[in-house]
């Protein structure tokens, strides 16, 4: 009886896997080989009437979409989900010295519309070591990502406009230097983080009256062979808020945890802070003296839903999400 039981049991958990990766009958579908209504996402995006009142599903069959996408701002509510997040591949190649476009111009994926949703998707930006390149470039509010991989360098994640709330889960994002930065409200829970070269892991840059920025939890921090020297983050503006809480910090983390960017007068307004980080870079020993270890109830209050709730009530649809992309060897990623 127990081994029948655990064979109803995983047959249940197979099938809750199927639906999850297959939605049942999407809005759209894009497929390279011309068996759905789009061969380009850009174009199914596009296709979605202005401020819908109900939310569209575009389903992308696996390949890679040479695209740069915009989703702007009269685009809203709309899921994308991907075949599987390692054969579905959204990638472009812009860097910010390329036709002097700047940084923010870069991106292989441009977010302006509020609630998008997007899981097993890889979006990368392919154009190398050369300075500024995002892969992904989110302005919307209430936007969520499940599942999704975004390779990348420097620059790799922009969280881009001031108290917009975006929830990460079970995702995977590399890059080299302040490679999740922005002003957004940002939660990454139980993603996997991988530092590409010695340096600033976030640079956060939240205004003033914004309560929460960058926030980490139970996420895992690698770093790739001969990576020897990480900072957690450096303030871009003043008032950076970045938060690390119940997080695996690798060796390389460097003991004082935090960088002023040069300036001391952002050690006077910068908000950093950690709670129950384990790993060789967890200790707090010799933390920089302007960062701040949260107390249980301090941390206990940051939560997704007191974060995502601070101006409106909302609850992201992907909270507690059980997928995990966990990264079991660091020198066997694909390195751009």
């Amino acid at each position: 009886m127990k081994i029948v039981n655990k064979i109803i049991a995983l047959a249940m958990l197979m099938g809750s896997l199927a639906a999850y990766a297959q939605p049942n009958a999407p809005d759209i579908v894009v497929s390279l080989d011309g068996k759905g209504q789009f061969t380009s996402i850009q174009e199914a995006v596009m296709s979605v009437r202005d401020y819908k009142p109900t939310r569209v599903t575009i389903y992308v069959k696996n390949g890679v979409y040479n695209e740069k996408i915009l989703i702007p701002a009269n685009k809203c509510d709309i899921t994308i989900i991907g075949q599987s997040a390692e054969k579905t591949i959204i990638t472009y190649g812009d860097y910010a010295s390329k036709d002097n476009m700047g940084t923010f111009r870069t991106s292989t994926v441009r977010i302006d519309g509020d609630g998008i949703r997007m899981e097993n998707l890889t979006i990368e930006n392919s154009a190398g070591r050369v300075g500024q390149a995002v892969a992904l470039h989110v302005e919307g509010d209430r936007c969520e990502f499940s599942g999704c991989r975004f390779l990348g360098n420097q620059d790799t994640m922009f969280n881009g406009r001031a108290g917009a709330r975006q929830y990460f889960v079970h995702c995977y994002i590399e890059g080299t230097t302040d490679f999740i930065f922005g002003p957004a409200t940002a939660m990454y829970e139980d993603c996997d983080i991988l530092c590409k070269s010695d340096s600033y892991i976030t640079a956060a840059s939240t205004p003033q009256n914004v309560p929460y920025g960058l926030i980490f939890k139970n996420c895992r921090v690698k770093a790739a062979d001969g990576v020897s020297k990480l900072y957690l983050g450096r303030p871009w503006r003043e008032y950076a808020y970045t938060a690390f809480i119940n997080c695996e910090l690798p060796k390389q983390i460097r003991p004082e945890g935090w960088h002023n960017w040069g300036r001391a007068e952002n050690e006077q307004t910068s908000r950093y802070c950690e709670y129950g980080n384990k790993g060789e870079g967890a200790n707090l020993d010799e933390r920089v003296s302007w960062s701040k270890k949260l107390t249980e109830n301090e941390a206990q209050t940051i939560t997704y839903e007191n974060v995502m709730s601070v101006d409106s009530k909302w609850i992201p649809a992907y909270a507690n999400r059980f997928e995990k992309f966990i990264i079991k060897d660091p020198s066997k990623i694909k390195k751009i």
